[in-house]
């Protein structure tokens, strides 16, 4: 059985575009795979707590860990302990001052730990970090105010959510990633529009490819 995790980082719970996909993406999968399991996590909602000092000092922590350290990870392990069960991660996240939402942020500071989704080795030499999970698949589904973020586009140095996602992936595991997107919504006129139509459209295909690399990946075991 496929495990599903669905990140939601809207703060907009009544009219998000980004749940909004996150729905059609999910209403697609149960359509064709039923069994699978799904996991939500919504941190618009609830968002993790940032980095602390006491957080720091207990995931670099060599020795044995105290109660207090471990209680101050609970979070911290329950979240990865999400992602590692997960074989395909949903991210739905709104752009927010050209980056991603502060919740998102924090769960991604939550989750990526030493001895827990990497490894660090000087004897690597200048990359130390390795990630110690892969196979994973990732769908994030963005929306954004402006638009043109992409390659040649008006605002391409300026958007910095999805390449902030793609570098931090392979610490989640995934090594196989597509990006939905919508843009122009603070412009609401017809080509927002028709990105948003697009946008909706492509969920099935995305969808389709994903339960394909998985029965691939069954039958080539």
């Amino acid at each position: 059985m496929t495990t599903l995790l669905r990140l939601d980082a809207s703060a907009n719970t009544s009219s998000s575009l980004t749940r909004a996909l996150a729905d059609r993406f999910i209403d697609e999968w149960r359509a064709l795979r039923p069994q699978d399991r799904l996991i939500v996590r919504d941190v618009g909602v609830a968002p993790p707590p940032a980095l602390s000092q006491d957080f720091l000092a207990a995931a670099f922590e060599k020795g044995a860990r105290s109660a207090e350290q471990k209680a101050v990870l609970k979070l911290s392990d329950e979240l990865i302990g999400e992602l590692e069960a997960a074989d395909v991660i949903i991210i739905a996240a709104p752009m927010y001052n050209y980056g991603m939402p502060a919740a998102l942020k924090a769960w991604f500071d939550q989750v990526i730990r030493i001895n827990k989704t990497f490894s660090f080795d000087l004897t690597r030499g200048d990359r130390p970090l390795e990630p110690m999970m892969n196979g994973k698949m990732l769908a994030v589904l963005t929306a954004s105010g402006e638009f043109g973020f992409g390659p040649g586009g008006l605002n391409e140095n300026a958007g910095h959510l999805v390449p902030h996602i793609r570098t931090c992936a392979k610490y989640l595991g995934a090594d196989h990633i597509r990006h939905v997107g919508i843009e122009y919504q603070e412009f609401g006129d017809e080509r927002h529009r028709a990105s948003k139509e697009a946008a909706f459209a492509a969920i099935p295909g995305l969808v389709a490819e994903f339960s394909s690399r998985l029965s691939d990946d069954a039958r080539a075991s």
